[in-house]
């Protein structure tokens, strides 16, 4: 198919002019619009209305829903935005009069463009690697090993960060769906170019569950997409087990400052509607920012002067440097040389500073783990069996 694909394009580009992509409505004719059926198949125009049968159960996840028809037809739909998509069983035919909102997925869904990282997992751990095709992220950049050696192999294609895509890479392979995270909404004109290729577009939006394990049950979203459910289902429950555990621990009482510095002098920190101070209350602590922001803002971090970051924070018993975006710093001095002001602070004081390792933010299935390490530093357990921080010397 793929081979196919690129011999249509290649020549819709020759025609009408390959560096600029003007005219050219797609990666191939063959591929189904989601609001017009004038181009699909006949025998795809001939199917029956959907017929609803049942809605998964979720646990944690508010951010989509997953609703099941008949004929093994399933609908998601990403509530933040309320985008809908209709994936169709392989070798099944398009149903009839579908509403012009719903974006059509044909199984096996795959060259696909991941933009969105924190996915990477979970289509790792799903044992789906081979259904994407394009990296928003260059291979160094990778912290799943998986994705590190498919792209080594050229199995995995780099096409660009979110906001720069290879479109003459990703139409001439025939990329069947981009899934992008939130920061594609500072560059809307790239959805919208993406969209003129015929190229669906999907934002996930796991970040922004308010609970954690909310996060990791978007496993469960992409295993509705995959037709994975199972898979899916089995590791959720495995974090949802190690949650489980921490919550017959007592509190500690002990409050913590999760943190990032910005190249610009300011401080980032998350806004405690956040799902890493609910990881932070679930391990037994309490996060330093009791009401920072809040869920109508739609962000998770905020950004603070040093000096308002210095009287809000100066007394927590922890620091955690976030290192998941700058690489991080490997020692105190390192970190106090990139922020001087925090030689006051209680936790610098009592050698209770700590930083995340590089590839937290990409394991987003290992926050049972991470919650677990959170809940040894607290309590002064073994530091040789944390896996997302250690401890600044």
């Amino acid at each position: 198919m793929r081979g196919r694909k690129r011999t249509i394009i290649a020549i819709c580009l020759l025609l009408l002019g390959a560096p600029g992509l003007q005219g050219c409505g797609g990666p191939s004719s063959d591929q189904p619009d989601s609001g017009n059926t004038d181009s699909l198949p006949q025998d795809s125009r001939k199917g029956e209305p959907l017929v609803y049968e049942s809605s998964m159960e979720l646990q944690y996840a508010e951010n989509f829903t997953v609703d099941y028809y008949e004929g093994g037809y399933t609908i998601l739909t990403t509530v933040m935005d309320g985008q809908r998509f209709l994936v169709v069983p392989e070798e099944q035919s398009i149903p009839e009069d579908l509403e012009e909102d719903l974006i059509v997925l044909q199984r096996p869904v795959e060259e696909i463009y991941l933009v969105a990282s924190a996915v990477m997992d979970m289509f790792s751990e799903l044992d789906a690697l081979d259904a994407i095709s394009f990296s928003g992220q260059k291979e160094e950049n990778w912290y799943v090993q998986k994705a590190r050696e498919a792209m080594a192999r050229g199995e995995l294609l780099y096409a660009g960060k979110y906001s720069k895509p290879d479109y003459e890479l990703l139409v001439s392979e025939g990329c069947g769906l981009a899934i992008e995270n939130r920061m594609i909404s500072h560059s809307p004109e790239v959805v919208e170019k993406l969209e003129d290729f015929e190229i669906p577009v999907m934002i996930e939006y796991s970040s922004y569950e308010p609970h954690p394990l909310g996060r990791v049950e978007w496993v469960r979203f992409f295993g509705a997409l995959l037709g994975k459910e199972a898979e899916a289902d089995r590791i959720f429950e495995e974090q949802a087990a190690v949650l489980k555990e921490m919550e017959a621990d007592q509190q500690t009482g002990q409050t913590v400052a999760f943190f990032f510095m910005t190249s610009n002098g300011l401080v980032q920190v998350r806004q405690s509607s956040d799902y890493v101070p609910k990881m932070i209350e679930l391990a037994g602590g309490a996060y330093i920012f009791e009401r920072l922001g809040g869920p109508e803002t739609k962000r998770s971090t905020l950004n603070l002067q040093a000096e308002e970051f210095y009287n809000s924070a100066k007394d927590a018993d922890f620091l955690i440097y976030n290192s998941s975006i700058d690489g991080g710093v490997s020692s105190k001095a390192e970190l106090l040389e990139k922020c001087g002001f925090l030689e006051d602070f209680q936790a610098v004081q009592d050698g209770n500073i700590w930083c995340t390792t590089n590839d937290m933010y990409q394991q987003s299935l290992s926050i049972g783990d991470f919650i677990k390490d959170l809940h040894t530093m607290l309590t002064g357990g073994e530091e040789d069996t944390m896996h997302y921080l250690f401890r600044l010397e």
